[in-house]
């Protein structure tokens, strides 16, 4: 079995409209809500064995501060170009190309692809995985290059204001 973390990159800035797109960094909301939900799955005794992530500034800066709030190296965050803005078939190949080791994979990416992806996953579905948001799932599979076609099962969702409503 294994367990898929899909995190949409924390909230981003628009401050400055001059900043490119892929260079956006993580606004102050973000700073603050990605720790929070690092600190949530640890809570749970969910591990991360391998962080991997678009190289967009902002979903970068995500998974470097999950990274660290795991007590892990942030040189250890695979960087994979195909995801930033990606649609689903690319999710899907990109997840084929994870090395067997690792169980427990986070994977950080932007909307409104990550959504889309997640909704094509299992039965359960969401309009929209917020800012900062994890959608789980667990795939009975031993190798990830079966996750395309193999059984999934929605394992759970958490948002920063998820304690708030």
């Amino acid at each position: 079995m294994k367990q898929l973390l899909l995190v949409r990159h924390a909230k981003s800035s628009w401050a400055d409209f001059s900043v490119a797109d892929f260079d956006r960094p993580l606004n102050e909301r973000g700073k603050r809500d990605a720790p929070v939900m690092a600190a949530r799955l640890l809570e749970k005794k969910i591990p991360i064995d391998l962080f991997v992530s678009s190289p967009a500034k902002r979903a970068r800066k995500t998974a470097e501060i999950f990274c660290k709030s795991y007590g892990r190296d942030k040189d250890l965050i695979h960087f994979i170009d195909e995801l930033y803005l990606a649609e689903p078939p690319v999710f899907f190949e990109v997840i084929s190309r994870l090395p067997d080791a690792h169980k427990s994979i986070a994977l950080f990416s932007h909307n409104n692809g990550i959504t889309d992806f997640a909704n094509q996953l299992t039965s359960a579905r969401i309009d929209e995985l917020p800012t900062c948001g994890i959608f789980a799932i667990k795939a009975d599979i031993r190798s990830w290059k079966d996750f395309r076609n193999a059984p999934k099962e929605f394992w759970f969702t958490d948002y920063p204001k998820a304690t708030e409503e």
